[in-house]
């Protein structure tokens, strides 16, 4: 589907009547906490329609929705960061509303106007800028999403949705230390994603596919489970929610985007990072096998992953049913702890931005 919508459109501010009191930012953790707004709008008739903000609010949806029975539901994630110097940024803004237009129409939904996400965005944080936490560490978690809205029980695309922005300040995703190594469980029967299926998109139905084998993990003492790829359960793909790096001893690999991965835009900013700084490294397939391998010879120095919620995730172990690999000293290594020093950095308008992924809020 194509969007017929001008953009730039004006879009309508209805403030809440009595703004709710700020949360404490030590108490955030992740996703919990909701700002007093929210921005909606609806396609209907082949365009988009009455792009708003206003009080955040359930939604009011037919039973018999396309997102409730057939998961026609994308959404997005990224935040807007208040510097030290009290300007309000977004990361890579344009990246966020390229990935949200592909994720449509792997699902065949609509097209947001990429114009209209970035007008979008600017007027939700506008709105709620008083709840852009300003303790570093902390940010404003945006979280676009699309669902299909149209009543029916045939299987074919809705014929109408709606786009909405809620926003959230958020705190550490996994709480404490920022740069805490998480343990993972190496999945070697459950699959979160296969080719030919909707891996490569940010569908809703993925985090469901991930729900089961995510709380086994935990049920074993771990934090999430490494993904391996659903036809031989060999190569690696990714972690938990988040993409994956493997740093060897002579190059950093991580997965190629083969159909099954999510095209992650903080996987992104670690490539460019990478490549900016001379450090070899490679896109692509690492098999279970070969880690195992370069482990028994002291040649896999870290293991971490990147996503918007942790930006860099460490890796402390890997949990198999032959016994756990610790991966060096069990700890963040140091590349892990250069690349998430300068991403933040580049966030919170602390240090140059080369590539230019800050947008300035408007």
């Amino acid at each position: 589907m194509t969007s017929t919508l001008e953009p730039r459109a004006a879009i309508a501010v209805h403030p809440v009547a009595a703004p709710r009191p700020l949360p404490d930012p030590a108490t955030l953790g992740f996703g919990r906490i909701f700002s007093d707004h929210m921005f909606v709008a609806e396609w209907a008739d082949g365009r988009w329609h009455d792009g708003r903000v206003v009080p955040h609010a359930p939604l009011a949806l037919d039973p018999a929705a396309a997102a409730l029975h057939y998961a026609q539901a994308i959404f997005d994630g990224h935040k807007a960061y208040r510097g030290a110097d009290g300007v309000v940024r977004f990361f890579r803004l344009a990246d966020h509303a390229r990935r949200f237009a592909r994720s449509a129409a792997g699902l065949c939904m609509p097209a947001f106007p990429e114009a209209l996400y970035a007008d979008a965005l600017h007027a939700i944080v506008r709105a709620d800028e008083r709840w852009v936490p300003s303790v570093r560490g902390t940010s404003l978690y945006l979280r676009p999403t699309m669902i299909g809205t149209e009543g029916f029980l045939g299987v074919r695309p809705a014929s109408t949705y709606t786009m909405f922005v809620i926003c959230s300040p958020v705190g550490s995703y996994y709480g404490g230390d920022a740069l805490r190594a998480v343990r993972l469980w190496v999945e070697t029967d459950m699959v979160r994603a296969a080719k030919g299926g909707i891996g490569q998109y940010k569908a809703a139905a993925n985090y469901a596919a991930s729900l089961r084998a995510g709380e086994a993990a935990k049920a074993r003492g771990y934090d999430q489970v490494l993904w391996l790829d659903a036809a031989r359960h060999e190569g690696l793909e990714e972690v938990g929610t988040m993409n994956l790096f493997v740093r060897f001893r002579d190059e950093v690999a991580t997965p190629p985007l083969d159909g099954t991965i999510l095209p992650g835009i903080t996987r992104d900013s670690v490539l460019k990072l990478l490549a900016h700084w001379g450090v070899p490294h490679r896109e692509r397939a690492v098999s279970l096998a070969e880690l195992r391998a370069a482990h028994a010879k002291g040649d896999v120095l870290e293991v971490f992953g990147s996503g918007t919620a942790a930006v860099i995730s460490p890796v402390g172990a890997l949990g198999t049913a032959a016994g756990e690999l610790v991966i060096g000293d069990g700890g963040p290594g140091e590349l892990a702890k250069r690349l998430y020093a300068a991403i933040t950095g580049i966030q919170y308008g602390e240090q140059d931005d080369p590539f230019g992924w800050m947008t300035v809020l408007g």
